[in-house]
């Protein structure tokens, strides 16, 4: 560990930062938060920011950096924060992070930067999330965001297939290197997954509006309502003269379970619900005119951080029970550990080592109950985890009016579907280097959901980056 640490501070200095504790970071009482969509983190004070930031030791070789997708220089970030300069730290972040206000909060730190921070091996890891959310935070709030310098105008022009996380990074380095960007987005607002899938109370719209709205300062063309693979085709974009095309157009096609009863009105994939409650606010129905089945018994099936935030929101939605069927035990839920805990918190029943078998309605179609087998762990299976087997006999029915399917996504299947050049796997997922984001269609590049398939915000915004420049290197000298 000493040859990982930079010596340039007093060594008792060091020792006492690596036995600072960390600091706590307030919330919403959960008795209350559950009855409201507002944010449940509470952020830092500025006093905590800096006493936070003092826990950073400025490693010699900062392992943090390299666990950061889009390469964060995290100490000098933490560095500013400790010394008071919020703002300088805020527009250090954004020389390589366009999103830092949303990677602040729904980034999944614990398996990234602070999973390898030097501290953490005897200590928790310096809280590197929570200090991007302050900084962020702080510029935005104090009126001091400022539009990043661009270089000079290369004439060049972009598209940008998808307004995600993956396809506003490619936006915002583009448009710093000089090219002239439009995006197309398919639905009425940009942000993608931000907007559509994670809510409210984990990221706050505002936040990603005003993200969005920096880009477009920075000179980012925005088109929305234009569903590229049905308006316009990928050929046809070039045609129009765009020199270089990214897709990001995620992995937006739900999975579900193929059992009797899915097409029972009051099922849901968690796709549509969380659209409808998130981008098309029905939790304020009917001053929004987009409704969902609130339900008296809701069953939300899955494990992931999707599931999570459709359990939660549904929580929030005042039925009588939120129940979270899990085929699993709960040390193979893939979802996040903070959110797993909010969620206790909030009164979700965790209904685990569990699997539907089938839906069952009333005689107007409308479901009224799922039937479920219990499941023990077997030999473990190909992603390492154990088999979940059926115990033979176990049925049982949960009562339940909503049903919502959280088992995953496929593909978007529009581009592939009119771009037959551009050459996919068997799951439909486009074919993208994984270290430059290009396909085999020349000029075109990719990244995100619709190249890993579900995975998340940072991942994509990671191949943001390293499209942009690979892209940047084509628009130069024309090589494929």
């Amino acid at each position: 560990m000493k040859e990982e640490i930079v010596a340039d501070m007093d060594p008792k200095e060091m020792k006492a930062r690596m036995k600072m504790p960390r600091q706590p970071m307030g919330e919403q009482d959960a008795k209350e938060r559950v009855k409201n969509f507002y944010e449940v983190p509470l952020g830092y004070t500025p006093e905590q920011a800096i006493a936070e930031a003092k826990r950073c030791i400025q490693c010699k070789k900062p392992l943090c950096v390299a666990g950061c997708p889009v390469g964060i220089d995290i100490p000098w970030f933490i560095r500013l924060i400790e010394e008071g300069k919020f703002v300088e730290a805020a527009r250090k972040l954004k020389e390589t992070n366009a999103l830092p206000a949303v990677c602040g909060r729904v980034c999944p730190q614990e398996d990234q930067c602070e999973l390898v921070c030097i501290v953490g091996k005897k200590n928790e890891p310096v809280a590197i999330g929570r200090l991007e959310k302050f900084a962020a935070d702080y510029e935005r709030e104090h009126g001091e965001v400022s539009v990043p310098d661009a270089a000079k105008s290369t004439g060049k022009k972009i598209a940008v297939v998808g307004g995600g996380p993956a396809g506003l990074t490619v936006a915002g380095d583009m448009v710093k290197k000089g090219h002239s960007v439009t995006v197309f987005e398919a639905l009425h607002t940009p942000g993608g997954v931000l907007m559509y899938g994670i809510p409210e109370f984990r990221l706050p719209k505002k936040i990603v509006s005003a993200e969005v709205d920096c880009l477009a300062k920075m000179g980012v063309d925005f088109q929305c309502n234009s569903v590229v693979g049905k308006l316009d085709t990928i050929d046809e974009l070039i045609a129009d003269g765009y020199e270089a095309v990214f897709i990001g157009s995620g992995a937006g096609l739900p999975y579900f379970m193929n059992i009797p009863g899915e097409n029972l009105i009051g099922v849901y994939s968690a796709n549509e619900y969380l659209t409808r409650v998130n981008l098309m606010k029905a939790y304020q129905f009917p001053e929004y005119d987009t409704p969902v089945i609130r339900g008296r018994h809701v069953v939300v099936v899955g494990g992931g951080n999707t599931a999570m935030d459709a359990a939660r929101t549904a929580l929030r939605l005042c039925p009588k029970t939120v129940s979270l069927v899990y085929r699993r035990s709960r040390e193979e839920l893939p979802a996040r550990e903070e959110e797993v805990h909010h969620a206790e918190e909030e009164g979700l029943d965790f209904q685990l080592l569990r699997n539907p078998v089938r839906f069952i309605g009333d005689e107007d179609g409308r479901l009224i109950a799922v039937e479920c087998v219990k499941m023990e762990l077997g030999e473990p299976d190909d992603s390492g985890r154990r088999r979940p087997v059926v115990i033979e006999g176990s049925e049982y029915q949960l009562e339940c009016d909503v049903a919502i399917i959280s088992i995953g996504n496929g593909a978007n299947p529009l581009i592939p579907q009119t771009s037959p050049d551009i050459n996919v796997n068997k799951w439909g997922n486009i074919l993208g280097d994984p270290e430059t984001g290009r396909t085999s269609k020349k000029g075109v590049f990719a990244g995100g959901d619709i190249v890993r398939g579900g995975a998340t915000v940072i991942l994509a915004m990671g191949d943001g980056r390293k499209a942009a420049d690979s892209m940047d290197e084509y628009l130069k000298d024309g090589k494929w």
